[in-house]
């Protein structure tokens, strides 16, 4: 400090600029000046016009609106590199007002977030002079609406917290090096994913969004089986590559914008934080901001497919429980599916099919068109948003294929918060946990997105005690609760678990049942407010609906599945714990199911709603027929 007070000239020192830079400063880093040629007091004033190109970067610049850094000195300046200053003396509005009176600048390097603001495009639209931001094309990230512009990221590398286990830092680091593809079967229903590391010179080359190399997997299978495959990894040059120079890849090749590639990138590097916070918050005011209005209550008017001088219902069914179980003299199975008056049907019924097995509109289906806004996982989720926000009953959840960065700022909102940060990773199209991932590693939930998109109330229980340890998560009786399955079988039958659990937590199931049924009336209703397009009067379905309750015995919605698997709810008799009590015979339920869909009956029915879809009320009042 003393040293710059005995030099008040002084421009640079040790290499950053003082306050009193000026002309001298601005032309050593354009170029104008070097060790052999310092340049002086005889200078001409006017040398700063023949610059067009300036690197400012990492200069500890604090205000960059200076009588000898303006347009009038550089008239020609075409390239300006401002990475690394703070700038802090001057506002973003009023650096970029300041900025748009170099009229020749096309080029622009600058911290993104940074002193110029948080988004690129409102940088690239405050400065229409510009082709080149950030080594990116201007027109390019406008079409991609792209908000982070900026390569030079610290790269993340592996934390090692103190009384963590060396098996848990390996997984928790493996995500920084891991590569990735999926396998699929020869019908394409399961597939596998498959992760593997490259040798050390594959694992040492580093990102560039302009790599020369490129890498790809070749896997030999000689007898068709994973675990007996030889891997291998295969680099080739993308360009002319020189000796001496470093070889990269890029990390996220193929993935561009559209695809969220900058919110990916942070599973390599420290992204800026506050900039996902600030989206999180934004996307979250504007959930809390929905306001529901329900569908218009209207009179019930479904009624029975049987008329006076009509005896029976022919109904064809794949299902063989429906086959065998449906025994009422009202219904008859057939198997030609153009005879049918139902067809209650486990697979998909398009207009391809419609055509193919001679189904005509006449006839009632077990599916309702665009029924996927409530049956795939993400399609509900928005469903669910768009009607109601953010109701307490819907988990946070995010769609990762077009919700990363709101995802990312959540998740560093809760790490800032001291928040629990355990995720749950769901395929939208798959069952039985297949691809399911538990996990607390950012790296890893956007790493896992890699290998493709992740799909009377039965109790179930798992058979360990529940536990959130790292070591429990791969011990399938801890977390999961299907049993049949494999392992050994504990069921517990709805009156007894409900007087158990009575007992055990001191609350009225009753109370926790009616908060139930209310969520599964809102969710049908957001359905109903957001895709009226599902009405059809010759539809009649049922759906299984997943539900979990929280530490203070709120339900909460997992998801909602077409034509789900009936076994137990045929195969046990049961005491009903709703509207009196009494005994529902397994044998029965189907009989149940259809006097309720097509009989309009009420048999063993726990309540009956009307609403906008008359033929939709079938489906709420079976689904909590299937809770009674």
């Amino acid at each position: 400090m003393l040293f710059l007070l005995n030099c008040p000239e002084l421009e640079i020192y040790n290499s950053l600029f003082t306050p009193k830079y000026g002309k001298w400063a601005l032309g050593f880093c354009g170029g104008l000046y070097e060790k052999d040629n310092p340049g002086g007091s005889h200078e001409s004033d006017h040398l700063l016009q023949s610059v067009t190109s300036l690197d400012l970067s990492s200069r500890s610049i604090h205000n960059l609106i200076t009588k000898a850094f303006s347009p009038s000195e550089l008239p020609i300046l075409s390239f300006l590199n401002l990475r690394g200053n703070p700038l802090n003396e001057n506002s973003s509005g009023e650096l970029l007002k300041y900025l748009k009176g170099f009229n020749n600048l096309t080029a622009l390097e600058v911290d993104i977030p940074g002193p110029l603001g948080d988004n690129a495009v409102n940088i690239i639209e405050a400065l229409p002079t510009l082709s080149l931001l950030n080594g990116l094309s201007t027109s390019k990230i406008l079409e991609s609406e792209k908000s982070i512009v900026d390569s030079r990221l610290k790269p993340r590398i592996p934390e090692l917290n103190a009384g963590e286990s060396l098996a848990d830092r390996v997984i928790s680091a493996m995500w920084l090096y891991l590569m990735t593809y999926r396998l699929a079967d020869e019908e394409k229903i399961d597939e596998t994913s498959v992760c593997y590391v490259m040798d050390e010179l594959g694992s040492a080359l580093r990102h560039s969004d302009e790599a020369n190399f490129r890498v790809s997997p070749f896997l030999y299978m000689p007898d068709g089986k994973l675990e007996s495959a030889v891997s291998y990894s295969i680099l080739w040059p993308t360009k002319n590559v020189q000796r001496g120079d470093e070889c990269t890849r890029d990390y996220l090749f193929g993935i561009g914008e559209d695809r969220q590639r900058s919110a990916r990138l942070t599973a390599w590097f420290h992204t800026p934080q506050n900039y996902f916070i600030k989206e999180y918050e934004k996307y979250s005011m504007k959930l809390q901001s929905k306001k529901f209005s329900p569908p218009p209550v209207m009179p019930c008017v479904t009624n029975s497919l049987l008329h006076n001088n009509e005896s029976v219902l022919h109904v064809y069914t794949d299902i063989p429980q429906v086959e065998e179980l449906l025994t009422r003299p009202e219904f008859v199975i057939t198997t030609e599916p153009k005879h049918a008056e139902i067809v209650w049907t486990s697979v998909q019924v398009d207009e391809e099919m419609k055509k193919e097995v001679g189904l005509n509109d006449q006839q009632y289906i077990n599916q309702f068109p665009f029924e996927a806004c409530l049956v795939m996982k993400h399609h509900l989720a928005e469903t669910i948003r768009k009607a109601h926000g953010a109701p307490k009953w819907l988990q946070p959840t995010y769609n990762l294929e077009t919700h990363l960065t709101q995802l990312i700022g959540d998740y560093y909102t809760r790490e800032r918060d001291g928040v629990d940060n355990l995720w749950i990773l769901k395929p939208w199209n798959m069952a039985r946990t297949i691809d399911t991932t538990v996990t607390q590693s950012l790296s890893a939930i956007i790493r896992l997105m890699e290998t493709g998109p992740k799909n009377m109330s039965e109790v179930r229980l798992a058979n360990n005690s529940y536990s959130l340890e790292k070591h429990s998560f791969f011990e399938y009786e801890t977390h999961f609760t299907v049993m049949n399955y494999r392992g050994r079988l504990n069921h517990m039958h709805t009156a007894e678990f409900v007087k158990e659990f009575e007992q055990e937590h001191q609350v009225q199931w009753m109370d926790i049942h009616l908060r139930i049924k209310q969520m599964i009336r809102s969710v049908f209703e957001a359905a109903a407010a957001v895709h009226p397009e599902m009405h059809s009067p010759m539809s009649r379905a049922m759906y299984g609906v997943d539900v979990m309750l929280d530490c203070h015995y709120q339900p909460k919605l997992l998801e909602i599945t077409y034509c789900p698997d009936c076994t137990r709810a045929c195969k046990y008799d049961t005491e009903a714990v709703t509207r009196g009590g009494g005994i529902v015979k397994g044998s029965d339920f189907y009989n149940y199911v259809f006097g309720c869909l097509f009989l309009n009956e009420t048999t063993h029915v726990s309540f009956k709603l009307s609403i906008v879809w008359t033929s939709l009320l079938s489906i709420i009042k079976q689904l909590a027929d299937r809770m009674d």
